[in-house]
């Protein structure tokens, strides 16, 4: 008898505080806390093998949510600083997903309500370890997206970050991608999202984009260049000239997009233009 084990033990005896079961060999205790169903009348019992907080063999009615032979979404409920973050595996305890298999900045690591497809492994001594799922696992769980998708909304987790963008899965099962430049910060991993599809791919997969539509966003970007000014009482080094890497370093917006913001806040009067400078009209 070993952590990890779903097994089927024989009712040995009843105390005050739960039950002994046994395998004939060794004999645990099935405390009340962890009794789901009524087992007064039975002989055997379905349990999960872990260990308690004093580090003995223990039984649980409760069932885990994954397994060593099974992926799947759990949540994660804290992070800690230099460990990584547990997540609720169904048990009494949480599982570990250990930093080597998390991102390597903390920024996006998952926060408290997101969700990560993982596997559990239990060690001899009873620690449960989550294991974020590889990509042939998570190819498992993909379908293929219909062109008629183009331009409309997706829900999902995303499920994988590199250095070009992140991977995002929807809640039906499509795989898609957003690009760094398709989004304004970068999401977390397991955090839950929604995004625009910008191109449906042929290997049914889809680009996706965090951006708003062109007309959506030029409000959005007019009062953020509006509220740069105002923290540089109202003027400000740029204007429909000025370079497009500069732009994007200092507000995150194409030089299209940027003009467009600063043609939308002239039209209402709120600024004007001269040698090179934009100034906020008192």
């Amino acid at each position: 008898m070993k952590p990890g084990q779903q097994l089927t033990l024989k009712i040995d005896h009843k105390a005050d505080y739960g039950y002994f079961l046994t395998d004939g060999e060794t004999v645990i205790l099935l405390h009340n806390s962890e009794i789901t169903e009524d087992i007064e009348e039975k002989e055997e019992v379905d349990v999960f093998i872990s260990i308690d907080h004093e580090g003995r063999l223990a039984a649980t009615m409760r069932k885990p949510l994954i397994s060593a032979d099974h992926y799947g979404w759990v949540e994660v409920v804290d992070a800690v600083d230099d460990m990584g973050v547990f997540v609720d595996v169904g048990l009494t305890k949480d599982a570990l997903v250990a930093t080597e298999h998390l991102p390597p900045y903390e920024s996006v690591w998952p926060k408290k309500g997101d969700r990560l497809y993982c596997m559990l492994k239990i060690t001899s001594h009873g620690r449960m370890f989550a294991k974020p799922a590889p990509e042939d696992k998570m190819t498992e769980l993909f379908t293929d997206a219909s062109p008629d998708l183009m331009n409309k909304e997706l829900s999902g987790t995303v499920y994988r970050l590199i250095a070009s963008g992140s991977f995002m899965i929807s809640d039906s099962g499509i795989r898609g991608f957003i690009h760094s430049s398709e989004r304004k910060r970068e999401p977390r991993l397991g955090e839950k999202l929604t995004a625009r599809v910008i191109k449906v791919k042929e290997d049914g997969s889809v680009n996706l984009s965090l951006l708003p539509r062109k007309q959506d966003a030029m409000p959005v970007d007019a009062e953020e260049i509006l509220t740069y000014l105002r923290s540089r009482n109202g003027a400000m080094p740029y204007w429909d000239k000025s370079d497009p890497e500069d732009l994007k370093a200092r507000f995150n917006m194409s030089k299209a997009a940027f003009k467009r913001a600063l043609g939308h806040l002239m039209k209402q009067g709120k600024i004007y233009q001269e040698d090179g400078w934009t100034y906020e009209k008192k």
